[in-house]
């Protein structure tokens, strides 16, 4: 994909058919175009019901199965792919590639992906108790075999691989995901030649999680639109009275807002203050300890932090909004350059972002540049997706301006998409301190530019 395209609702629903036009909407579809294009002026109305929400689940876990899996497999040079897990105790990567339907692992459920060569499909087996939907083919009857480790290991012997890849990993805990338990009896009951094919996953799991699709990119803009109108409700609707709204009143508001949209967070909300007072800003211990609860007052600079799950993707924002004072119609000057500075760090940042260049070095560069053009620079990038800081190149850490190792050495690649998150410092001689403007936006990287999915806060919202 060369450029992300934001696709309005309608241009989704052609990317995606016939599959889903066949789908039984709750609520009859708009009867035209310009209906649709109305809707999507409000992103909560393209909230789907629980039912077309599985649905497309299922389409996005097909046609990456399908249309991604196989080129990945060969980059990484394993031809057959192992998945182990036990219910409630799941691998990451499994979890990722269950049915809509299954929120768990059932028993023992074991998910066999060979690659049988350039030109021919993926075959994908369940070596499990329960038929794992149409994604992979049920492999083990136990009426007929009653051991599943033996009828596993009778599977591989057949199809005779090269390599057996297994997620196990020291750097990557998302790539980790076979348990000491599960990996030293698969290895017993597997025998000595075959052990001697067995090799990590861990690139292939990194690849798996961190590639995000065509057809994914058709829907995660829409996701990435909702995060922000929550987050402009919460600042612009009126929920904020100064001198009586506290800090833990926005947190809670955000989650049950989350919940009342059907819409789930991966973590907790915090919202935070700045404000003209003796007080410095610890952006460190910000981080490290939550604050306690602060009663907002007019001329405070809000920060909220901020993040949903839907569709099994998920979002991490960041932004700012100023409590205006009375006679006030806008943020100060000031504010407003310190906000400039931190556009400034992030367009540095994502203009070094190329097809190989390690996170380190991408952090090194942008922290001397930014540094050189006058700028306090903190930037701590991770990759976004089925998690919330996923797989993928780590790009400096909060409490890691140096370099991370292992992660941080991780090269970029193609069709990966991240929460650009970073500070910038300004010293503000009205409030006598230094501020942060810390600022994180959802972005995708398609192998040549950095683009925002639904855009960057360039603006303070405004609390009336």
């Amino acid at each position: 994909m060369s450029n992300l395209r934001i696709l309005s609702f309608c241009q989704w629903l052609c990317a995606i058919a016939p599959s889903f036009l066949m789908l039984q909407h709750a609520q009859a579809l708009p009867a035209n175009a310009e209906q649709i294009q109305a809707q999507t002026a409000d992103p909560y109305t393209l909230i789907m019901p629980m039912r077309e929400r599985s649905r497309t689940i299922d389409e996005l876990l097909n046609d990456k199965l399908n249309n991604t899996l196989p080129a990945l497999m060969r980059r990484e040079g394993i031809d057959m792919w192992l998945l182990i897990s036990r219910e409630y105790n799941e691998d990451p990567v499994l979890k990722t590639m269950l049915p809509s339907t299954w929120l768990s692992a059932r028993r023992r459920t074991i998910l066999l992906i060979v690659d049988p060569g350039e030109g021919k499909d993926l075959q994908r087996y369940a070596v499990a108790r329960y038929q794992v939907d149409t994604l992979f083919k049920k492999a083990w009857d136990k009426e007929e075999e009653p051991s599943q480790w033996q009828r596993l290991v009778d599977l591989i012997k057949q199809i005779d691989p090269k390599k057996i890849g297994i997620n196990k990993s020291e750097h990557f805990a998302l790539a980790d995901g076979i348990t000491a338990t599960e990996y030293l009896e698969f290895m017993d009951k597997l025998g000595s030649e075959y052990s001697e094919r067995v090799v990590s996953a861990e690139m292939l799991s990194l690849a798996w999680l961190e590639t995000r699709t065509e057809l994914e990119m058709t829907l995660y803009p829409t996701i990435v639109k909702i995060g922000h109108q929550i987050i402009q409700e919460a600042y612009t609707s009126g929920f904020i009275k100064p001198g009586k709204t506290t800090t833990e009143d926005i947190v809670w508001w955000l989650r049950d807002k989350s919940r009342s949209l059907s819409l789930v967070n991966w973590f907790h909300p915090s919202v935070s203050i700045q404000r003209a007072s003796p007080e410095k800003f610890d952006h460190i211990q910000a981080f490290s300890k939550r604050s306690a609860p602060q009663v907002v007052q007019k001329g405070d600079l809000l920060h909220m932090d901020f993040g949903i799950t839907y569709l099994r993707l998920n979002t991490d924002q960041q932004q700012h909004a100023y409590v205006l004072n009375n006679n006030e119609t806008d943020a100060p000057a000031y504010l407003k350059e310190a906000l400039a500075n931190g556009n400034k760090l992030q367009d540095i940042f994502t203009d070094l972002f190329k097809v190989g260049k390690t996170g380190n070095a991408v952090l090194k560069e942008a922290r001397a540049q930014a540094i050189a053009e006058g700028i306090k620079p903190s930037i701590y990038t991770h990759p976004l997706g089925y998690h919330g800081h996923a797989a993928g190149t780590t790009l400096g850490m909060w409490d890691s301006q140096g370099g991370v190792p292992i992660q941080g050495d991780y090269p970029l690649h193609a069709n990966t998409a991240y929460s650009i998150e970073l500070n910038a410092a300004t010293f503000i001689e009205q409030w006598g301190k230094e501020i942060r403007i810390m600022l994180e936006e959802n972005a995708f990287f398609d192998g040549e530019t950095v683009e925002y999915m639904d855009g960057r806060q360039t603006e303070f919202h405004l609390v009336k």
